[in-house]
């Protein structure tokens, strides 16, 4: 017999500011401990370096991730000009450098391409996988081996800032999956002058962004006491970029159980749609909605 997890039965959203040092499943054991609960994960995972949002799923929320990670999400970052590193940011080695410093308009005129449709190939020091081993992880040993493009959906790239010559900030707003390090890199390759990234920070991801997150300080002074369950959030509002259907406490009985039930439409919702049923205003199940029913897919079980 499995062993039980030990904690409390907790479900809900954590919205952390992740501040530049530790990566994402650091924050997310830290912040399971600090709630002390008993189940949690992250719903798109932020380089070390990295800062800004990271939204941490608690409990039952963990089933509500896909539907975050999904989502668009928008960063802010600065690419140093004339560098490329082995790392695509500033924790590698230089191995190539460029005098080049493309003016505003050129690097303007050379976003259009990374937007839309497009393939990217992640950074060699990477978390994809390789024939099963992580790529970083061969880097590291300097193996040889290639990344396969893997499509991205780019929904806008723009120029923000010039901080000075060899520094260019621009904000993206991108679809899953997506490496601001590789944007980085091709763009320098594209201006003809190498680039690697300086800074990046995640500004919203889906329904979340950073306005009252959760920081690092208030975690630590806060932590396994009563005042930081302040800071969890509602399992629904990480499914607030699907259709909501309201249903009978007798149809909620019967989605729990895994089996189609009735509900209300909604003028936002088609067939075939994924929706969610919300009954006495809590979440039921995620499902697909067909003829005035929901046919659960994840059911959700709240205390």
């Amino acid at each position: 017999m499995a062993r039980r997890r030990k904690g409390r039965d907790i479900s809900g959203w954590v919205i952390v500011d992740k501040p530049a040092g530790p990566g994402s499943t650091a924050v997310v054991n830290k912040v399971r401990w600090a709630f002390d609960a008993r189940k949690a994960g992250h719903a798109g995972t932020l380089d070390p370096g990295a800062t800004g949002l990271l939204a941490i799923a608690l409990g039952e929320a963990t089933k509500t991730i896909p539907y975050v990670t999904d989502a668009l999400k928008a960063y802010r970052f600065t690419i140093r000009l004339g560098q490329a590193t082995n790392t695509d940011d500033a924790e590698g080695e230089v191995i190539a450098e460029s005098p080049l410093r493309p003016a505003d308009a050129t690097i303007a005129a050379a976003l259009p391409a990374f937007t839309g449709d497009i393939m990217q190939v992640p950074p060699r020091f990477s978390a994809v996988k390789i024939d099963g081993e992580r790529a970083y992880a061969l880097a590291r040993d300097d193996e040889d081996f290639e990344i396969v493009a893997r499509p991205l959906h780019v929904d806008s790239l723009d120029l923000v800032g010039r901080p000075d010559t060899d520094h260019a900030a621009l904000e993206m707003i991108c679809g899953k999956g997506g490496y601001v390090r590789s944007i980085a890199r091709d763009l320098g390759g594209m201006l003809g002058c190498h680039a690697h990234v300086t800074e990046l920070r995640r500004l919203w991801s889906g329904p979340f962004d950073t306005e009252g997150a959760l920081d690092w300080t208030t975690l630590e002074s806060l932590a396994r006491t009563p005042d930081l369950d302040r800071y969890l959030r509602p399992l629904e509002e990480g499914l607030a970029d699907l259709p909501a259907l309201p249903c009978t406490a007798e149809a909620a009985m019967r989605l729990r159980n895994g089996n189609p039930a009735m509900v209300l439409s909604a003028e936002d919702v088609e067939y075939g749609d994924t929706a969610w049923a919300i009954s006495r205003g809590r979440a039921v199940a995620i499902g697909i909605y067909r003829a005035g029913e929901l046919h659960p897919m994840r059911v959700l079980v709240q205390d």
